[in-house]
């Protein structure tokens, strides 16, 4: 050990959600984030990221499911 602790933080977490508009509005409408990317990638799928506003805490990665077993 070098006598002084490492700082480490968690940038981004991958959640698996039902449906992205509907989480999105969640996270943005109800519980304050701020819409960081949704990009179509495809295929009905989305790269979206949500953030708590000022920047604190890590980055949401709302995937949606792929099927029941997924949900």
């Amino acid at each position: 050990m070098s006598g002084f602790a490492e700082r480490r933080s968690v940038a981004t977490v991958a959640l698996v959600v039902g449906n992205y508009d509907e989480a999105v509005r969640w996270y943005v409408e109800r519980l304050g984030f701020v819409l960081i990317e949704d990009v179509d990638l495809g295929g009905g799928k989305r790269w979206v990221t949500v953030a708590p506003a000022k920047g604190q805490g890590a980055r949401l990665l709302l995937a949606e499911a792929s099927g029941e077993e997924q949900a």
